[in-house]
């Protein structure tokens, strides 16, 4: 399993706007059927720049899914938000293996 995490400073003048869309978004991208499941989260360190940051979590079941999404969909759902709010967010992708993973059941 693969995460393709998409971490994004919002400026604050824009900031109710970018939120309402980007949980707009999120189900656009998980429609595309590369992802089993996405996470939206507010990070919780002040940036020197300021504004807001986010980090989304989208699980994809492999690197072929992930690869696909990069060849088909990526350009296109980004430019929703790149023409929408242009200089007011800054944004940067990272990728993830999962390795392993551990929980606790609590009761």
């Amino acid at each position: 399993m693969y995460i393709y995490n998409v971490t994004i400073n919002v400026n604050e003048s824009i900031h109710e706007e970018w939120l309402t869309w980007i949980k707009e978004h999120i189900p656009q991208v998980l429609a595309t059927g590369k992802f089993t499941e996405a996470k939206l989260t507010k990070v919780l360190v002040e940036e020197e720049m300021g504004g807001i940051t986010y980090a989304v979590q989208y699980r994809a079941k492999s690197r072929e899914a992930l690869d696909a999404y990069y060849k088909e969909d990526a350009d296109k759902l980004r430019q929703d938000g790149l023409s929408k709010f242009a200089d007011k967010v800054l944004a940067f992708r990272t990728e993830h293996e999962i390795i392993d993973e551990y929980s606790v059941a609590f009761k």
